[in-house]
């Protein structure tokens, strides 16, 4: 059993000292400033909740465990992943590492192998990762297309069963854009949403129908009270415009619901008067964007033997300057999409703040992986260090923004319900039966 760095008080009451907290995720609280959107608190536990928070140093007559300065974060909310495909690649790998690689590579593997028993072993053992490493809520996107209805979605629902508590998940239906042009399929695929209480969603791309296929999926959401979710332009490619669509469809339908899109790349490659003006849209539609670094980065402007040009992200920094709800995700987690990652959150904060330059200042930079998410998932409960919160933290033995980020925070711990949870992570050789090992 490993529980990390923490010696925590055998107590049910109880103060964590001298912690530093990231400001963008404490509310209520203001405590003594550090600089660089740090500040200093002592964190009060009762009962399995955040009780209190003080200056720090000030809770003396408590049983305590002395941070010295370590930062603590609320645990973590992974707004955008792939729980379906997760660990698939030992069984098949990306021929190119090219987008197309992966798609031709997802399908042959989910026609030949996602049976239900395949499927759920492989989300469990990412969710297991994912605890671990300080998460608490995960969204994700299941492949909705036949005939994989029947096989991926109950998995999904005993999944959110089994971890109901410890990791709450929601889950989008993933289907090309094009299918809702089809009355029989996007009536199953509602029914199949509603069901098992998920979420719309698709892969928008520039077809002459696209207007009319948007018209069709915010229709049905209006109807059914659903929210939206989408993969989006996920290409270098600057004809790929579908985001204005998206923004103009969602004004044109005067939908209410939370409409959010993932990937964006190829307004990174737009003239910014384009870019400026589809930003605007956005921002009036109320969307939500989330950018996903790590595969991105990976799999875009990928030509063998050349060096890739840019990074594959959108326009972040011009998306929230404008007010739009921005965040980031870890996405695919060793598959042929992205053959590395563990759905670990801090891996993913600290890339995300090279590749996309979150730093200069990093003030506001946690939020995109805590407090934004939460909110568009629609979860104000979680991913914030608030009085009378559930005591659902993440410890760390960093005290600056240098060591945080300078290495990967292995001995971190992690606290649920204010207790410490055990750390381990699940071997990989659980999976070598799915491989034929």
């Amino acid at each position: 059993m490993s529980t990390g760095f923490a010696a925590l008080p055998e107590a049910e009451r109880y103060v964590l000292a001298r912690a530093t907290l990231p400001a963008a995720v404490a509310e209520g609280f203001d405590g003594a400033d550090v600089g660089e959107g740090l500040m200093r608190a002592d964190i009060v536990i009762a009962d399995g909740r955040i009780e209190a928070l003080r200056p720090a140093g000030s809770v003396t007559d408590l049983p305590l465990f002395d941070l010295d300065h370590g930062q603590v974060w609320p645990c973590f909310v992974d707004m955008h992943t792939h729980l379906d495909k997760g660990h698939i690649l030992p069984r098949r790998s990306n021929p190119d590492g090219t987008f197309d690689g992966a798609l031709e590579a997802v399908g042959a593997d989910r026609d030949a192998h996602w049976s239900m028993a395949d499927v759920t072993a492989r989300m469990d053992f990412a969710i297991r990762g994912a605890y671990a490493h300080g998460t608490s809520l995960i969204r994700t996107h299941i492949d909705s297309v036949p005939p994989q209805f029947p096989t991926s979605w109950p998995a999904f629902a005993a999944m959110r069963d089994k971890w109901a508590g410890r990791v709450d998940l929601q889950a989008v239906a993933l289907t090309p854009v094009d299918l809702y042009l089809d009355p029989a399929f996007r009536g199953r695929l509602v029914e199949t949403v509603l069901e098992h209480g998920g979420i719309l969603g698709g892969v928008t791309f520039m077809i002459p129908e696209l207007a009319t296929a948007l018209d069709q999926l915010f229709y049905q959401a209006s109807e059914h009270g659903l929210d939206i979710d989408l993969h989006v332009d996920e290409t270098a490619d600057p004809n790929a415009r579908s985001l204005r669509a998206i923004a103009e469809a969602a004004i044109r339908a005067g939908y209410e619901g939370q409409v959010t899109v993932g990937h964006c790349c190829s307004l990174a490659r737009q003239e910014a008067d384009e870019a400026d003006r589809t930003m605007d849209l956005v921002a009036e539609a109320g969307i939500a964007v989330v950018s996903l670094p790590m595969c991105n980065m990976y799999l875009q402007d990928r030509h063998p033997g050349r060096t890739p040009r840019w990074r594959g992200v959108t326009l972040l920094h011009e998306m929230a300057s404008r007010g739009i709800a921005t965040a980031v995700a870890s996405d695919n987690t060793r598959d042929p999409f992205y053959a590395y990652g563990d759905l670990d959150a801090v891996e993913v904060f600290r890339e995300a703040v090279r590749i996309l330059q979150l730093d200069h200042p990093l003030d506001a930079a946690p939020r995109v992986l805590t407090t934004t998410p939460a909110s568009v998932l629609r979860r104000p409960d979680v991913g914030r260090i608030k009085v009378g919160n559930s005591a659902d933290l993440v410890l760390f033995k960093a005290r600056s923004w240098t060591e945080f980020l300078s290495r990967p925070q292995s001995d971190r711990t992690v606290i649920r319900a204010g207790k410490a949870i055990d750390r381990t992570l699940p071997d990989y050789r659980e999976l070598d039966s799915l491989f034929g090992l």
